[in-house]
């Protein structure tokens, strides 16, 4: 029951997160010569270009990378993405019929606009969800490289790469004071995503001190394909205990959470993030 209860309350702050980032994105940037990052601002460039609808047009980019997320990320992580991409969606076409435009100098609505969003994203984060197809694939990519060539890159580096890729083509397909103002609010949010996320692109060391891991090991395994590192370890009062140390990414650490609660009682658990692992 307290599973079910932490995964509602989740998906409701996803839900909140999700709406937060399309009013940014309708009432704020769009009206201001600004645009969204990553997936959506390709999406943004392609409704500019045809004149589709900007929901429809973030529909067909998103979709391929949630099936991306779904092959190698499991259903859990895609619910939540689901989930959070479509009210993402439903939220852009209802500010749009609303007409809540808040035009005003445009660098208030890239500090503002950007601010707003950075929270709204940081709330999807923070629970496990995802509405940044460019996330997704940055994940999938740390994690090939990792198991292909033992090399453990940042997510960074795929993201500033895809971004980058994004504002070229707005300043030669869109307008070059657009490109540039959507720079801003990049740097805007993701400073924002940094404070309140804790760096949801740097590895996650969990450790986890216990006197019963085999299963909690088993659950990892086949739940998150990862492997742990065991070590014998003695507590002051506890006694004899097992010390399990498990790196994930950010989007892996919301289902590990909800496999080592169903040990609580059990285990003690502590969170720390990893700037660069040398193999």
């Amino acid at each position: 029951m307290k599973l079910i209860t932490k995964r509602a309350i989740s998906m409701l702050w996803i839900t909140v997160g999700a709406l937060l980032a399309s009013f940014s994105v309708a009432s704020l940037l769009l009206p201001n010569d600004a645009i969204d990052y990553g997936t959506a601002g390709i999406a943004i460039i392609i409704s500019k270009l045809t004149g589709l609808n900007l929901s429809l047009c973030v529909f067909f980019v998103v979709t391929p990378f949630l099936i991306l997320g779904f092959i190698y990320m499991g259903r859990d992580f895609i619910i939540r993405a689901g989930w959070g991409s479509f009210v993402y969606m439903v939220g852009l076409a209802w500010f749009e019929e609303l007409h809540v435009e808040l035009n005003t100098e445009h660098f208030i609505a890239v500090a503002f606009g950007g601010a707003i969003l950075g929270a709204g994203l940081s709330m999807i984060l923070r629970f496990g969800g995802c509405i940044d197809g460019s996330e997704i694939l940055a994940n999938v990519g740390v994690d090939f490289m990792g198991k292909k060539f033992g090399k453990q890159l940042s997510m960074t580096s795929f993201l500033i790469g895809f971004n980058a890729v994004v504002y070229i083509l707005a300043f030669f397909l869109i307008d070059k004071n657009s490109a540039l103002l959507s720079l801003l609010v990049y740097i805007v949010a993701t400073a924002v995503i940094d404070h309140f996320t804790d760096r949801f692109e740097a590895i996650k060391q969990v450790t986890i001190i216990t006197k019963d891991p085999e299963e909690m090991i088993n659950r990892i395994r086949h739940d998150l394909n990862k492997t742990c590192t065991v070590m014998d370890s003695q507590g002051a009062i506890a006694g004899e205990n097992k010390t399990l140390i498990c790196y994930v990414g950010y989007f892996e650490l919301q289902r590990l959470r909800e496999i080592i609660a169903e040990y609580k009682n059990r285990a003690f658990i502590t969170v720390s993030t990893i700037d660069e692992i040398i193999k």
